[in-house]
């Protein structure tokens, strides 16, 4: 159990990140739901839910009594626990909702998006996993800025984290509000309010801990409701999938085109962008990579991912089944529909309803209670890798040079959970009835383009210096948030412009080579006594990311 804790903070993180992203990506009509009559079944289920996680967290505080806990749960996870807090993380509301949804929408194009964020995690894994664990404490940070001067690239590193992390919050936020407008009959500023507050109670009184077990829980209850709907729908087609193709294709309004590729992304530019984005953006996303920081060794690191790969592949095959199951069975009930013919709640309640359809008032209930937690769990481990680049990055290495008063860096972490809090709520008002789907992407793109080349270049780049790190990862992340901004999702649809500038669905393909070029440029032409220092300690930098030998250990429970 104390090993399970600190496994779930980190993968909070992740799972916001991928909420974000494929909301943005999978399902971007999040829109205005139209609010619905109170669902008790729905508000006494997400209640005992919450009720148990603040005892989880009564507990977790107990534990919770150096930075070390705070962060990584005192790096006492194991990897199978760490594997579920990860998927928990990836398998988000928006995962859920999303990708069923758009596989509902377009048939088999809806799987660009679980399989771009599926084929992320080899790289993780055989680049990244054992490295980080052995190189990090708390922060992704601590690995880029391992042989580097501290005071740039911390400065780089946090910024990164912050916008992804403020992007993502926001997408969550609008999610939520959404959701619960539709499935429990309350106020869309209720709705936001309501997950600031828990979201901070979680962070402030459990930190790694309590998020690690949220996340865990979560988890198992979204692949314990995905697996009974995705069987149910198989048990009436025989457990044959061609019988269930073959019904879909017969009542779907575009027939035979929802087998095969083509209705979603139209040119060859964008699909390669697009994917990258979501391929490479998994790899630099700060709340999944905290999670490696949680287990006590580089084996336990790459056994997590091993885990969470098994489990985030399972989900995603359950998704594509539960879309095809709503085009047959809720495509063509006019109980789901309203008086035009759309579907109620828009077609992201395509899974909610199909939960209707198999199980009743009841199963529905819980599926809605499961994706609401989904969500309180993705934005506590977003809020958690926030603060932490704050507390950790900036205030204790930066301003303190290392050397922060006791207690103090974790008084810091806490105030800006709070300042973060705030702000995920007031932008979940400013920004109710904005697109979400072009912050997910961009959440992604950042990741992609601005922590990703970073970390890559500075642990497996012998020539990498401070000034190449520093410049190139800002070149990314200013390209990345520029490109998107003259995209047709924020030119356009924001600030209602006749045409976009950027004509690309996502820049990731033109940052990332941005912030890759940058990186070996700058440090290619770096001739300062520093770059000498950067060069010189990458031997050690290798021994100690290869051996471990060095790296913290699990604080003792």
């Amino acid at each position: 159990m104390k090993n399970l804790i600190p496994n779930l903070i980190h993968k909070t993180s992740a799972l916001a990140l991928l909420a974000a992203s494929s909301a943005a990506i999978a399902a971007p009509d999040l829109g205005q739901a139209t609010k619905q009559p109170t669902n008790w079944t729905a508000i006494t289920m997400f209640a005992v839910f919450v009720i148990l996680t603040l005892f989880i967290t009564k507990w977790a505080a107990k534990r919770t009594r150096s930075a070390s806990d705070f962060y990584t749960a005192g790096g006492g996870i194991t990897g199978f626990q760490n594997g579920l807090a990860i998927a928990g993380d990836f398998m988000s509301a928006a995962s859920f909702l999303g990708i069923s949804a758009a596989v509902f929408a377009n048939g088999f194009d809806g799987l660009i998006y679980a399989i771009g964020f599926l084929v992320g995690w080899p790289v993780i894994t055989f680049l990244m996993a054992e490295r980080l664990r052995n190189l990090g404490r708390f922060t992704f940070a601590d690995v880029a800025a391992y042989r580097f001067a501290q005071k740039p690239v911390r400065m780089f590193a946090a910024s990164g984290t912050l916008v992804t992390v403020l992007f993502y919050l926001i997408a969550q936020m609008v999610g939520a509000g959404q959701l619960i407008k539709l499935l429990f009959g309350l106020d869309y500023s209720i709705a936001v309010v309501l997950v600031g507050i828990l979201m901070m109670v979680y962070v402030l009184f459990g930190g790694m801990t309590a998020t690690t077990w949220v996340q865990i829980i979560k988890a198992v209850m979204l692949l314990a409701g995905a697996s009974f709907m995705a069987f149910s729908v198989l048990a009436m087609y025989n457990f044959s999938p061609e019988q269930l193709f073959a019904k879909a294709v017969e009542v779907h309004a575009k027939k035979d085109s929802i087998m095969g590729p083509g209705n979603f992304i139209k040119d060859p530019i964008s699909g390669i962008s697009f994917g990258m984005a979501l391929m490479f953006g998994t790899a630099g996303l700060p709340h999944i990579l905290m999670r490696f920081f949680t287990v006590p060794s580089a084996k336990e690191a790459r056994k997590s991912v091993l885990w969470a790969t098994t489990w985030i592949g399972y989900f995603y095959i359950l998704t594509f089944i539960i879309g095809f199951g709503a085009i047959v069975l809720v495509g063509t009930n006019p109980a789901f529909k309203d008086a035009a013919g759309k579907l109620l709640g828009g077609n992201n309640m395509a899974a909610v309803h199909l939960a209707n359809a198999v199980g009743g008032d009841v199963f529905l209930g819980f599926i809605s209670a499961v994706a609401f937690a989904t969500i309180l769990a993705v934005v506590a481990g977003l809020t958690l890798s926030g603060a932490s680049a704050v507390s950790h990055d900036i205030y204790a290495t930066v301003i303190k040079k290392g050397q922060p008063a006791p207690g103090s860096e974790l008084r810091v972490s806490k105030i800006t959970t709070i300042i973060l809090g705030i702000i995920a709520v007031g932008l979940g008002y400013v920004f109710e009835t904005v697109n979400v789907a072009f912050m997910v992407s961009l959440a992604f793109a950042i990741a992609a383009s601005a922590n990703f080349p970073v970390l890559f270049m500075s642990v497996l780049w012998s020539k990498c210096t401070t000034r190449g790190a520093t410049i190139g990862g800002f070149l990314g992340l200013i390209t990345a948030v520029g490109l998107t901004v003259l995209s047709k999702s924020v030119w356009v649809d924001v600030f209602h412009n006749k045409t976009e500038i950027f004509p690309y669905t996502s820049p990731a393909l033109f940052s990332m080579t941005v912030g890759f070029v940058g990186v070996w440029l700058f440090s290619v032409t770096d001739k300062s006594p520093r770059a000498a220092i950067d060069k010189a300690g990458f031997e050690a930098q290798e021994v100690r990311s290869e051996t471990g030998i060095g790296a913290a250990a699990a604080s003792a429970h």
